[in-house]
C-alpha cells in the first residue's frame, strides 16, 4: 500500500509571513494515517465528516482530537479528496482480505451458540 503522506512536510511562508501549517496525519507503523497526535484514524474522521458531523461535533465524539486539527484535516480531504478515497478504498479492501482469511480459519458460524455452551458448562461445573 502507497502512502498517503508522501513528500517533505515543510512550513511554506504566506503573505505576511503567516505560516502555512501542514494536515496534522502522520502514518504508523502499519500504515494507518493518524490525525495529530491521537489514536484517531483518518478513515474515522472521513466518515465522521461523510454522516454529515461538523468538526465540533468529532471533535465532541473524540474529544482527543483538537479541533483545529479536525478542520485541517476535513480542509485535506477536500482538496485530496482521490488521494484520501484511494487510501481509503485499499484499507476497506485489505480489511475484507483479512475478514475472509480470519472466517476460513475459524469458522463464524455458530459463535455465539458455541460460547453460550462454554459458559452454561463452566457455571454447572
Amino acid at each position: 500500500m502507497q502512502s498517503l503522506l508522501t513528500g517533505p512536510r515543510s512550513h511554506r511562508t504566506c503573505l505576511y509571513g503567516i505560516p502555512a501549517e501542514p494536515a496534522p496525519l502522520t502514518t504508523d507503523a502499519v500504515g494507518t494515517v493518524r490525525v495529530g497526535a491521537t489514536r484517531v484514524s483518518l478513515d474515522t474522521v472521513v466518515a465522521c465528516f461523510g454522516e454529515g458531523l461538523s468538526a465540533e461535533e468529532i471533535v465532541e465524539q473524540y474529544p482527543s482530537l483538537k479541533l483545529g486539527e479536525v478542520y485541517s484535516v476535513i480542509g485535506y480531504y477536500l482538496k485530496h479528496r482521490d488521494e484520501v478515497d484511494r487510501y481509503l478504498a485499499e484499507r476497506d479492501e485489505l480489511a475484507a482480505r483479512i475478514r475472509a482469511e480470519n472466517e476460513s480459519r475459524f469458522e463464524p458460524a455458530g459463535v455465539r451458540a458455541r460460547l453460550l455452551a462454554r459458559s452454561r458448562q463452566g457455571s454447572e461445573g
